[in-house]
């Protein structure tokens, strides 16, 4: 007797694309990625080409620079990271008027009144071309805090709450008329040590 091979009938897989279709399309739509914020700053307008210099009086600027073996110079003078912040809230508020510190004035704020306000200071921060990211990062931080932490002793002081507890039109009138932050970061410099 002769032994006849069988063919072994082959596995229909015209579906198996469709259905890794419905798979991909799933785990797509039922999983979220973390993105990435990044720091929050407004970018100022496109310079004109006829527009004129703007003339900053030298009181209502705060000079933050950052050397290349990450050392902070503030308003000329060396600094440790962890002066920044106190040394920054004291120069934006110019609680008592002094005369290097940021020009005040009086403005009236709805809902507030009449209220004190530095509304011409600027932070300018500067880099050296080596400086470590860590360093900038710090630097931002400590910044940025003391914008936040003004925002809250304000809020404290007016309402009993923290500023992020505060409804959104008010957080907004602090934000942007009494405390707006204004940071101003220059091209890095090869400046080194000093």
């Amino acid at each position: 007797m002769a032994s006849r091979e069988r063919k072994i009938p082959g596995i229909n897989g015209s579906s198996m694309a469709d259905l890794s279709f419905v798979i991909l399309m799933f785990f797509l739509l039922t999983t979220s990625m973390d993105t990435n914020k990044g720091l929050q700053r407004r970018l100022p307008p496109p310079i004109e080409v006829d527009q004129p210099e703007v003339d900053i009086n030298r009181r209502n600027l705060f000079v933050v620079k950052v050397n290349n073996m990450n050392m902070l110079l503030v308003q000329g003078e060396p600094m440790d990271m962890r002066q920044l912040r106190e040394k920054t809230k004291e120069f934006i508020k110019n609680e008592f008027n002094a005369s290097n510190l940021p020009e005040v004035f009086e403005e009236y704020i709805e809902p507030f009144g009449m209220m004190s306000v530095t509304k011409e200071h600027i932070i300018s921060l500067q880099t050296d071309v080596d400086t470590q990211y860590q360093a900038y990062m710090e630097v931002q931080n400590e910044l940025i805090a003391a914008y936040n932490e003004l925002r809250n002793e304000f809020a404290q002081a007016r309402f009993g709450r923290l500023y992020n507890e505060l409804p959104s039109d008010v957080q907004r009138i602090i934000q942007q008329q009494i405390y707006p932050q204004k940071i101003s970061e220059a091209e890095p410099k090869n400046f080194g040590g000093n």
